[in-house]
């Protein structure tokens, strides 16, 4: 079970490539996130869990151990409370500078670390990315390459349903699984090149998007009711951030529903309160740098943009828009 972003999938290819073998996948886009539920699994099954939170999963894994069902869990997002049991292995870490990939690469002991850095690059931590880069000595092209990689992937798993997607998650697992050396597969993969391609004409079209709000510490973005905007709004929210590393940047991209999908990104220089700020609504959640909420109700918009403000101080000025 794994999320369908960067991380996840990289998190999953390190861990087939050093241990082949047949399982079911389960997965889907970037906010599908309480995937437990879907895994019908028995006593003596094994189920292995890939960056998605515990704590939005933690009734499904209980039950999945309570009908023995060995579970091994690797994630960096907040978690809560732990559990404790014998068929129960977790490899947690909610480090601002982590994510799932990185949590693997230790595991393996950077038997695949490549695809780590993949990973990190894809999961907006660059530094991270950079680290790893750094310990398998790569070349800036080579660095240039798995970055662009990694955000092509990452930016392939939002979307509202898999109907926004390009490549479906799933099988997008399936390319990268022959492939022990990512460079090979930017290289090779005609997918990889589209997602790289179609990601730079959505970002562009983002970037022509003005502000809404803006305070010293802190800026809102909306994006429109559009395929291509749901699946820029995680790239584009990494782009503000890396733009203006001392600010904190909200993206809300309008649901069918009237609703809102928000992504969040702490500044940078202080990678801080995402996740404890989506967590004050339904649906929120995330790590301390970066954090989302699924459906933000139209109504509840200004209390979001004011939670915002006040998380990363400046001058709060109401929203104005019709309906908020």
């Amino acid at each position: 079970m794994f999320n369908g972003d960067a991380d996840g999938l990289c998190a999953l290819q390190q861990l087939r490539l050093a241990s082949p073998r047949e399982a079911v996948l389960v997965t889907g886009v970037k906010r599908d996130i309480a995937l437990l539920d879907r895994v019908h699994a028995h006593a003596g099954d094994t189920v292995t869990v890939l960056d998605v939170s515990l704590e939005r999963n933690r009734e499904a894994l209980l039950a999945l151990l309570a009908r023995g069902v060995a579970v091994e869990y690797f994630d960096h997002h907040f978690a809560g409370t732990v559990p404790r049991h014998p068929l129960f292995t977790a490899h947690l870490d909610p480090a601002p500078e982590a994510c799932t990939s990185l949590l693997v690469d230790r595991c393996l002991q950077g038997r695949h670390r490549a695809w780590a850095v993949v990973g990190a690059y894809g999961d907006g931590l660059p530094g991270t990315a950079e680290g790893l880069a750094d310990r398998l000595g790569l070349t800036v092209d080579q660095r240039r390459t798995l970055r662009t990689l990694g955000e092509a992937i990452n930016y392939n798993a939002y979307g509202e349903t898999e109907a926004d997607l390009l490549v479906p998650p799933a099988r997008l697992a399936q390319l990268l699984r022959p492939y022990a050396d990512p460079l090979v597969f930017a290289a090779a993969s005609p997918e990889a090149r589209e997602l790289a391609g179609a990601r730079a004409r959505d970002m562009a079209r983002a970037q022509a998007v003005p502000p809404s709000h803006e305070w010293p510490a802190a800026a809102v973005t909306f994006l429109p009711d559009a395929p291509w905007a749901r699946r820029v709004q995680g790239s584009f929210a990494h782009a503000l951030g890396e733009r203006e590393p001392a600010r904190a940047h909200a993206v809300l991209c309008e649901r069918a529903d009237g609703s809102y999908s928000v992504s969040v990104r702490a500044p940078r220089s202080r990678p801080q309160g995402a996740e404890s700020l989506c967590r004050r609504f339904p649906g929120g959640g995330g790590r301390a740098g970066a954090a989302g909420i699924d459906a933000l109700p139209a109504g509840r918009v200004d209390e979001f943009l004011q939670a915002l403000a006040a998380a990363w101080p400046g001058t709060w000025q109401p929203s104005g828009r019709e309906g908020d």
